[in-house]
């Protein structure tokens, strides 16, 4: 009897189990209706699921009751969680996956920016691509000199871009802007920018329309972001015709120390190569940096950095408002920069934090014939970006920064000094309304209180995606910035000066090879202008501006840009070739009616290759750079609208070569590089002057027509390393 009766029980409970099992089945497919084989389904929290057969159908049973959540996931595909209800016996569910968001399926904006960091799909430039390009001699600013847009100006430093001067470019760090981001300037000699590539691990390039998170840039803005971990090399000692520099390298888990150091004397360099520069004292600098980063957290990352320079000089220049036509300048400058940068993230990456803070100091002791012109300013900023991810790869993006700036400068001993307090506040969402279409929804406003002004700034972009490789994108914006300081020191009525930007972008990246076209226009309005009661133009580019000023200047400046670059077609190859067109007129500054700047030139075009031969392990590099004729003035024409700044200088060529070789002694790598700019040895001429009497034309042109570098870098240590695929 007892046996009967665990028989029976043991049935019983089998068939109650039996009834309460509920079977759920149905298909799974992209958008688009396509199965997708292989999906694995089931129940959250339980083994109950199985796999999309070839149909993309599946089937499966379970004891659940009441509710659950359904998971489906496949490769390649956002993740679907969905609740469903086990009342019935059968329970039919059909999901179709949304694609995940990758380079080729997602459209991304970019209208009037060059990117060049590797996590963006629209990668043009990296650290090892500037210090590998002939003709950039491993400075940041010069590589972009070659990229479509800029305006290579070979007598000032700057970045030059669509017709806009080099004070409408910003040069930004983590989002603190750079007070001085190149060396001082010195009449007719153009400087080099003070960061080293590899501190970066990405650049961001604006030609225009750039985000709201920046202003006070009429044309551009140049993006630097730090790297966020160091590496392990050790010391490391460099040697080359101009001076010596010594490095040093720690990275642990959690922290990572970097260091240099440097000494230079150009003496030796420019005894080699004939000057075109009188000197009196060859400049001799020394130098040295510090970064420190650290993670205190899992998601946390702290990065600070600090370098300071001391560089001096002496030399004579013709002074276009000299008689004697001879000036001497003696300079001395001092320049210090701090930065500290923290991020974080936060329920689970949906919120970003982004904070900064920094320190600008910088001071030219300097004299022209003995009379006192010296120079100096400081710059305290601080910064909070707060970001938040939404579903869809959107977001909504709000931050605040604080300015606070002291400027002086002195004039034949008469000083003029202003402090200028700056904030900001801007909002920025990014929206996409399905993969292949994109928003970009800014607001920045500005309070600066030199001027006692306020300003709101709108911005829009937005980008198609054409096909599976290719997009279009449009950007628009208003940008606004406070006049130059000169001009403040004597009036500080003024208003700020605008510029209105439209730009239409088409691009494709395929197979290694990128094809990008581009054009613009810019509106410039409420340019500041000088009347000074002067019979004549006044052409002296080192002049002081003493007349009075308004914002009645206005301008435009219109043209487009192609960029190609070709990693694919020949094996081992790497080139690309840049073509930019400007067609801008201003009436601004002192000038009598609305002409071309001096600054611009129509046509710049420039061909760049470089190839690692692995063999003799030998990296090679070659350029082309072409710019077409400047306007410059001529007092022996009538000022008027056709005549005025008339004359152009002769086209600018230029074939540079750089080659850099690794070696290994007694274990310990080596880098040996050489460069040789102007290689067949083109006389340009940048620009025209004119002695006081308008009678004598003189040229202005490169401080040595024909210059070659050689040095090299020993790393002393087993672990150091050079990546040559990327070289």
């Amino acid at each position: 009897m007892r046996p009967f009766l665990l028989f029976l029980t043991t049935t019983i409970l089998l068939s109650t189990a039996a009834v309460a099992q509920t079977t759920i089945q149905g298909r799974v497919t992209d958008v688009r209706g396509r199965a997708l084989p292989g999906a694995n389904v089931y129940l959250k929290g339980t083994y109950d699921g199985a796999n999309a057969d070839s149909t993309g159908g599946f089937r499966f049973r379970t004891t659940r009751r009441d509710t659950a959540t359904l998971v489906i996931t496949f490769i390649g595909y956002d993740p679907h969680r969905q609740p469903i209800q086990l009342a019935s016996p059968v329970t039919e569910i059909s999901v179709r996956l949304t694609e995940s968001a990758n380079e080729l399926n997602t459209v991304t904006i970019t209208a009037g920016a060059f990117e060049a960091s590797d996590e963006k799909k629209m990668t043009m430039l990296k650290p090892m691509d500037i210090v590998t390009t002939a003709g950039a001699a491993a400075d940041i600013t010069a590589a972009i000199n070659l990229l479509p847009g800029a305006q290579r100006v070979g007598e000032q430093e700057g970045v030059f871009v669509r017709g806009g001067s080099n004070l409408e470019t910003k040069v930004v760090i983590d989002g603190m802007i750079v007070q001085n981001p190149f060396f001082s300037s010195l009449p007719d000699v153009q400087q080099r920018g003070r960061f080293q590539p590899f501190m970066f691990k990405g650049t961001s390039f604006s030609t225009g329309g750039y985000s709201a998170q920046y202003g006070q840039a009429l044309s551009s803005v140049l993006q630097l972001n730090t790297t966020d971990k160091g590496n392990n090399n050790g010391l490391s000692i460099g040697l080359n015709l101009v001076g010596l520099s010594a490095g040093y390298d720690y990275a642990s888990e959690k922290s990572s120390v970097s260091a240099t150091a440097y000494y230079g004397d150009l003496t030796p360099l420019f005894a080699l190569i004939r000057q075109n520069v009188d000197w009196v004292n060859p400049p001799q600098f020394v130098g040295s940096s510090l970064t420190y980063r650290l993670r205190p957290t899992k998601n946390g990352l702290l990065k600070a950095y600090g370098m300071y320079s001391d560089n001096r000089l002496a030399m004579n220049f013709r002074d276009p408002g000299n008689e004697l036509a001879r000036t001497t300048i003696d300079q001395h400058n001092r320049n210090a920069f701090m930065t500290s940068n923290y991020t974080d993230t936060w329920d689970e990456g949906r919120w970003l934090l982004n904070t900064g803070f920094s320190y600008s100091y910088d001071t030219d002791d300097m004299t022209f014939d003995g009379r006192d012109f010296g120079r100096g300013s400081q710059r305290t900023q601080g910064r909070a970006v707060l970001t938040r991810l939404l579903p869809g790869n959107s977001s909504l993006l709000f931050g605040t920064e604080i300015h606070q700036i002291s400027l002086k400068n002195t004039v034949v001993g008469t000083p003029y000094r202003l402090t200028d307090r700056y904030a900001a506040a801007f909002a920025e969402s990014q929206l996409y309304l399905t993969r292949a279409l994109a928003f970009q929804l800014g607001l920045r406003g500005e309070y600066t209180s030199v001027i006692d002004r306020f300003n709101v700034a709108p911005r829009l972009s937005m980008a198609y995606k054409t096909g599976r490789y290719s997009q279009v994108s449009l950007a628009a914006g208003q940008f606004y910035q406070t006049p130059d300081y000169r001009y403040l020191f004597l009036n500080q009525n003024l208003a700020y000066e605008r510029a209105d930007h439209l730009i239409l972008n088409y691009q494709i990246i395929k197979n290694l090879r990128t094809f990008r076209v581009e054009a613009f226009y810019k509106n410039y309005a409420q340019l500041v202008r000088e009347f000074t009661k002067e019979p004549r133009f006044d052409a002296d580019p080192f002049r002081f501006p003493w007349g009075y000023t308004t914002n009645g200047g206005q301008g435009y400046a219109q043209g487009f840009d192609i960029f190609w670059r070709d990693q694919k077609t020949i094996k081992g190859l790497d080139y690309w070739i840049t073509y930019s067109y400007v067609d801008t007129k201003r009436l601004f500054k002192n000038y009598p009616v609305s002409a071309t700047p001096t600054f611009v030139s129509n046509h710049n075009f420039s061909l760049i290759s470089k190839r690692y031969f692995e063999k003799i392990r030998t990296s090679m590099g070659l350029t082309y750079a072409f710019t077409s004729g400047r306007p410059y003035y001529n007092p022996n024409r009538t000022e008027t609208t056709n005549n005025f700044l008339s004359d152009r200088t002769p086209a600018v060529h230029n074939v540079s070569l750089t080659a850099s070789h690794i070696k290994t002694v007694k274990g310990n790598l080596m880098v040996i590089y050489a460069t040789v700019d102007n290689l067949l040895n083109t006389k340009n001429v940048f620009t025209y002057r004119f002695t006081p009497d308008g009678k004598t034309r003189y040229a202005v042109g490169p401080q040595a027509y024909r210059t070659f570098f050689v040095g090299a870098l020993v790393m002393l240590s087993k672990k150091a390393k050079v990546n040559v695929n990327e070289l």
